[in-house]
C-alpha cells in the first residue's frame, strides 16, 4: 500500500500557511510548512516532498529563486502561490519550471484539487506512454525523455508547458476549447481560470517560434493542423 505524501507548504504568512495545511490535511496528505525560502530549501532537501507548494513572496529569498535552486537539483512538483493576478507573475514562475500556479485569494478546494491532479500527472502512471514521440515539421516531442527538439536543438519546456504541446499535437487536426486542455492537461476544471490555457499558450509561441504547431481557433480555443506550413522559399 502507497504511503500518504508529504506536501510541503511554503508561506511566510501564518494564517495562509496553516489554512493549506489543514485543507491539504483533510485531503490525505501529510504536510510540512516553511516559512522562509532558506528554511523551503532545507526541508526540500532533507524530507524529499512529492509536491512544494511554493509562496512568490518570501521574506528572505524570492519564490522565484527558490524554485529555480529547487529545480537545479530536483524535478519535484511545484504548484506556485502569487497574490498578484499578474500574467508576468505566472510567466516567470512557469520558464523556472514551476507546474502550476494559483491566484490568491483562492478556494482551498481548488488547490487541493490541483496539488491531486499535479500529483496524480507527475506520478508512475505518466510513463504509460514513455517511448512514444510526436512530430510536426522540425518540432520532434519526446514522450519519455520529456523534450522537445526542433532540428538538432533542445527547447527547454516547463512540465506543463510540454503536456499542453504534447495534448494538442496528440489530436492534431481537432480543435480543443480551453476548458477540455484544462481538464485533459490540468485534471481540473474551475470556470474562469482558462487564462492559464492562453498563458502556457504563449509561452510556447515565445519559445518555439515560428515551429510553434499552436493556431488559435477564434471563441473556440486552440488546435494542432494536421501539416506543417511549408517553409517559405528564399
Amino acid at each position: 500500500m502507497q504511503g500518504v505524501q508529504k506536501v510541503l507548504v511554503v508561506e511566510d504568512e501564518e494564517s495562509i500557511a496553516s489554512f493549506v495545511a489543514m485543507y491539504l490535511k483533510k485531503g490525505g496528505f501529510n504536510v510540512s510548512v516553511a516559512s522562509t525560502g532558506a528554511e523551503a530549501l532545507a526541508r526540500a532537501a532533507a524530507e524529499g516532498p512529492a509536491l512544494i507548494v511554493l509562496d512568490l513572496a518570501l521574506p528572505d529569498i524570492d519564490g522565484i529563486d527558490v524554485c529555480r535552486r529547487i529545480r537545479q537539483r530536483s524535478d519535484v512538483p511545484i504548484l506556485m502561490l502569487t497574490a498578484r493576478d499578474d500574467d508576468v507573475d505566472k510567466i516567470i514562475g512557469l520558464e523556472v519550471g514551476a507546474d502550476d500556479y494559483l491566484t490568491k485569494p483562492f478556494n482551498p478546494r481548488e488547490l487541493v484539487a490541483r496539488v491531486k491532479s499535479i500529483l496524480r500527472r507527475t506520478g508512475p502512471g505518466r510513463r504509460a506512454v514513455e517511448s512514444a514521440t510526436l512530430s510536426h515539421g522540425d518540432l520532434l516531442v519526446d514522450s519519455g525523455r520529456r523534450e522537445a527538439t526542433v532540428g538538432d536543438v533542445e527547447v527547454q519546456l516547463a512540465p506543463k508547458e510540454f503536456d499542453l504541446l504534447w495534448e494538442l499535437l496528440d489530436h492534431r487536426g481537432l480543435v480543443l476549447t480551453r476548458d477540455q486542455l484544462l481538464e485533459r492537461v490540468w485534471g481540473y476544471t474551475f470556470a474562469g481560470d482558462t487564462r492559464t490555457v492562453d498563458v502556457h499558450v504563449r509561452q510556447l509561441r515565445r519559445k518555439l517560434r515560428e515551429d510553434c504547431p499552436i493556431v488559435t481557433v477564434w471563441g473556440v480555443g486552440y488546435k494542432v493542423s494536421t501539416e506543417p506550413k511549408p517553409a517559405p522559399v528564399t
